[in-house]
């Protein structure tokens, strides 16, 4: 998925306003003025639309654990590393943690956009990648959560 798209999904989902991603953002060490969210925000095909990295998505996921979840004490946020590459797994691991999600709560999630999976599926979605049972998040599994989130949140 392109991470406009998530972040656009996202925001939708969980009723975020544009001040409230500039703060998200912060908490990351990330200042970005509401005319940049904005430009995020825009699909590919209108004026001014910019790309969204992935340096920019992970700063707004991080942040969004501090958002909900608070700052651990003496904790200080952790650089992005400019060369990784940000999987739908990293995200989906991400968002789970900033919802402080368990099993169930994930696999409600997906039951509500009648993509229903088995906890050993979820599972292994969130394992090392170089564990013999770890499942790649595809763009089709990543576009099912987020809609169940949507109706979980807006519905």
């Amino acid at each position: 998925m392109i991470n406009n798209d998530i972040l656009r999904r996202l925001r939708y989902a969980l009723n975020i306003s544009n001040s409230d991603m500039a703060e998200i953002f912060s908490h990351s060490g990330y200042e970005i003025s509401e005319g940049d969210i904005l430009d995020l925000l825009k699909k590919e095909e209108e004026d001014g639309y910019a790309a969204c990295s992935d340096k920019i998505l992970c700063l707004f996921l991080d942040g969004l654990v501090i958002h909900k979840r608070g700052r651990k004490e003496g904790e200080v946020p952790a650089a992005v590393k400019p060369s990784s590459r940000l999987t739908n797994n990293d995200i989906l691991k991400k968002i789970r943690v900033a919802l402080n999600f368990k099993d169930d709560d994930m696999l409600e999630i997906f039951r509500l956009a009648e993509f229903p999976l088995s906890k050993s599926e979820l599972s292994a979605l969130f394992r090392k990648k170089d564990n013999k049972n770890f499942k790649l998040c595809k763009d089709q599994l990543m576009k099912a959560f987020l809609n169940g989130l949507t109706i979980r949140y807006r519905k």
